[in-house]
């Protein structure tokens, strides 16, 4: 038997991370990992869409050039070249993910639990005090007529050639991801999104402007349509708004959420589960087996990757505010969030006002060429901000300033006192912050 201090079963970001703080502290620390270091983030999830989302851009970007006085010629598409460069980025990283875990054992293969302290991989048995659960998670399956006809997001991301035409089930921030960077690479995009509007968890308003800026890209956006079917020759069957309709394409592509990974044997620990997810004590990420723990995506709490780094984080003992979490769209235009949207501040029954600026009438936005957009502040009576939403040209940037001042509890009065550079896209933030008071 193997004796450390943590366990750690799955090298994504919540994993290794907490590994290699784990180490930093002098503690023997054991990561298993079946597959890549880095886990789905890094090799099937954030960093090659992003990757990918950055060669849209480019190509959005050329293909609007003579609006900026440059003249380009004739445009091609090589998506084979932007995969490869998806590939480079990710290789490059899984280096530095492994340079990081220096002092770390790092056991290759499937981790299974014989007993609620004991794991087994590769003819070898481990025991701590502390063990993590840090598998993450799978795209999850659409239980409909002809559902294995679809692909998932981890088989787009390993192709070199896309399709003419594609029907993306599902709009959320991945159906919206791949809906962004395929039909930037003139791919036909269908996106059919059962909710009433896209990006489901996203102010409303803000998803809407979404929608409305890819349309006007060609994307087709179909709301509130339960897909029923999908037959042998790629025509999925829905019903929008109660009424039957057909929408034919090359590919399908399902993006209807995710489900954990869990080890084997982790059902005869006796730990509890919720919705398929590990149970446990958010302030603690303990389960309800002690010293059993479970981080990321494995216990569904917020499956985001800085989430589970920051779980990692609060299970060793470090001071982290996970009730403050920014949320990022890598599409183009980005879209990001942070706090309380409009809807469920109004179900809470919060006294609050609403500030808006639009990207139209901030200097740099206009000289980028990217003035579509709006940044939404909600600041509650007694003068804190409660949330802020962007939808515009670096959004997932920009949105870092609220999710501070959120955390910290500072008033929204303090973002519109201090001073912001000139000319900057974060002057409208400062704007719509002041329209809220």
């Amino acid at each position: 038997m193997i004796e450390a201090d943590i366990l750690i079963i799955g090298a994504g970001p919540g994993g290794y991370a907490t590994a290699a703080k784990g180490a930093a502290a002098g503690k023997r620390v054991v990561l298993f990992e079946r597959d890549e270091l880095g886990g789905t983030c890094l090799n099937r999830g954030c960093i090659p869409t992003k990757a990918l989302c950055r060669s849209a851009e480019v190509a959005l970007t050329v293909a609007e050039a003579a609006e900026f006085g440059v003249s380009v010629g004739d445009i091609r598409m090589d998506y084979a070249r932007a995969a490869a460069r998806k590939d480079e980025i990710v290789g490059q990283l899984r280096e530095g993910v492994e340079s990081l875990l220096q002092g770390v054992e790092v056991v290759r293969g499937d981790a299974r639990f014989s007993s609620p302290s004991v794991v087994e991989c590769s003819g070898e048995s481990y025991t701590a005090p502390t063990i993590v659960v840090a598998t993450g998670s799978r795209p999850a399956e659409l239980a409909i007529p002809g559902a294995e006809l679809a692909v998932n997001s981890d088989f787009v991301l390993a192709m070199s050639e896309l399709p003419k035409s594609m029907v993306i089930i599902g709009g959320g921030v991945i159906g919206m991801e791949f809906a962004s960077i395929f039909s930037a690479f003139g791919v036909k995009v269908t996106v059919l999104e059962y909710c009433p509007e896209i990006l489901p968890p996203f102010d409303p308003e803000i998803a809407k402007r979404l929608r409305m800026s890819m349309k006007r890209r060609g994307v087709e956006i179909v709301t509130s349509a339960r897909v029923t079917a999908i037959t042998s020759d790629m025509t999925v069957e829905a019903e929008v708004k109660g009424k039957p309709k057909s929408f034919s394409a090359d590919m399908v592509l399902t993006a209807v959420g995710r489900r954990a990974v869990l080890p084997a044997g982790l059902e005869d620990t006796g730990i509890e589960l919720n919705r398929g997810f590990i149970k446990v004590n958010p302030a603690t990420m303990e389960s309800s087996v002690k010293g059993i723990y479970a981080i990321g995506d494995a216990n569904g709490l917020c499956l985001l990757a800085h989430a589970a780094e920051a779980q990692g984080e609060r299970l060793l003992g470090h001071e982290v505010n996970l009730d403050v979490i920014p949320s990022a769209v890598f599409t183009s235009p980005e879209c990001a969030m942070v706090g309380m949207t409009e809807p469920q501040a109004m179900e809470g029954g919060m006294d609050f006002k609403v500030g808006k600026a639009t990207f139209r009438a901030n200097g740099k936005a206009m000289a980028m060429g990217e003035a579509d957009g709006l940044v939404k502040v909600l600041t509650a009576a007694d003068g804190r901000m409660l949330g802020c939403h962007i939808c515009g040209p670096h959004a997932a940037d920009l949105i870092q300033e609220a999710a501070l001042a959120i955390a910290s509890e500072q008033p929204t009065a303090s973002v519109v006192s201090t001073i912001h550079g000139h000319p900057t896209l974060s002057e409208t933030l400062a704007a719509a912050a002041r329209a809220s008071l």
